[in-house]
């Protein structure tokens, strides 16, 4: 059972969307920081031998770690809140985030992976949360779309950010930039989002875990899991990708992949309108879902033609396409949920996300290693559609249960 909905004043102007504001930064670090072994991997696997296949199993870790905590940290935001829930878990994630400066095989990679899991499992959950919680149904889509739109912000500040530190210092003191900024994030969240912005709290009067034995598990799970790929599929594997097809070094592929992300930023905003205008009641928007699969098919297309400009273009249209499916999947898969689990709905999503991208990682790095790179993203491009025809072949009815 939950308690009931706290009545109050709803902020004035732009006030009202400070809290997901914070969130954003807090997801821009998330993703600043999971993203820094993406960029850095070229030299990484250079100085330390390591193949593309025990890179993505030391991927893979850290997806099967955030898949598990998203499913622990969902549920447990919804029952002691944000402000003590938050506080532990960033706490865990600046410790092991900073100890991958010490670090240089395999087995230290995937420990520390490990534990990053655990640490950011809790910011999808609590964005997601935040937004809804603090913004009027009219604009809860934006609401996501602005708490989730520093994931991309963070994909495209870690090309621009580490590759010029591990040119002049080494790749390992890029690893001690985001635990400082995670820490003072903290405070930001804890001194100037206050209590009285939650204006639709509902609190969980105890620890609700997801069934999965209903379809609206696996109906979202899928919708979101698959749908959401191209955004940490491609992440892991585009700078490989530039290396190895068009002999990129770590500099230039700095130059060049901050493009892509900025595709999730308009995918979050472009279709999350669409959501908002024309979708904000209907938990099954067939015709909004399958248009977004038709346009992630781009990156795909793209590999037919030997042309770098092409193969930015493709994954950044892949990318806006996968922006689009993260907010519409989740608000209407959210849905079939009480308010009261909120943070354990988007605890469902981000579970997904990782449970696909831990199984598809080694998977690409074993493709990438045999030099089939049209191959990996094909399956990238297609996983959306394969995704959101399960979800349209497991109709749930809708419910607050």
């Amino acid at each position: 059972m939950a308690s009931p909905a706290t009545t109050k004043t709803e902020p004035a102007g732009l006030l009202i969307w400070w809290p997901a504001t914070v969130m954003m930064l807090g997801t821009l670090l998330s993703f600043l920081d999971r993203f820094a072994l993406a960029q850095l991997s070229p030299t990484i696997l250079r100085e330390t031998h390591l193949t593309a296949t025990d890179y993505g199993y030391v991927t893979a870790c850290f997806s099967y770690a955030y898949m598990v905590s998203t499913l622990i940290w969902g549920p447990t935001l919804d029952r002691i809140g944000l402000r003590l829930g938050l506080t532990l878990s960033i706490s865990l994630w600046a410790i092991s985030s900073a100890s991958h400066a010490l670090i240089s095989t395999f087995l230290g990679f995937a420990m520390a992976r490990v534990a990053l899991g655990l640490g950011e499992g809790s910011m999808f959950p609590g964005g997601f949360r935040t937004a809804m919680d603090t913004l009027p149904p009219a604009k809860q889509g934006r609401g996501i779309g602005v708490a989730y739109t520093g994931a991309s912000f963070g994909a495209i500040l870690a090309a621009l950010i580490f590759p010029p530190i591990a040119v002049r210092w080494g790749w390992r003191p890029a690893f001690l930039v985001t635990p400082a900024a995670a820490l003072l994030w903290l405070v930001i969240w804890l001194t100037t989002v206050k209590q009285s912005a939650f204006i639709n709290h509902h609190k969980a009067e105890k620890l609700h875990f997801p069934n999965i034995f209903e379809r609206r598990f696996w109906g979202l799970a899928f919708s979101y899991g698959l749908g959401s790929m191209p955004v940490g599929v491609l992440g892991f594997l585009a700078p490989l990708y530039l290396a190895r097809a068009f002999n990129l070094t770590q500099t230039e592929i700095g130059h060049v992949l901050w493009i892509p992300p900025i595709g999730i930023e308009a995918g979050y905003f472009f279709w999350g309108y669409l959501s908002d205008r024309f979708a904000s009641g209907n938990p099954r928007p067939a015709w909004l879902l399958f248009a977004m699969c038709c346009v992630s098919t781009a990156v795909a297309a793209s590999t037919l033609v030997h042309s770098l400009p092409l193969a930015i273009a493709g994954m950044a249209v892949t990318q806006f396409a996968a922006g689009g499916l993260v907010v519409v999947t989740l608000r209407t898969g959210a849905m079939n949920y009480s308010a009261a689990q909120r943070s354990m709905t988007a605890g469902i999503t981000s579970s997904s996300y990782s449970a696909a991208v831990a199984i598809l990682s080694p998977i690409c790095g074993k493709m990438f290693d045999a030099h089939h790179y049209d191959r990996a993203l094909l399956l990238v491009g297609l996983l959306p559609l394969a995704g959101t025809f399960v979800w349209w072949i497991l109709p749930v009815r809708r419910t607050t249960a």
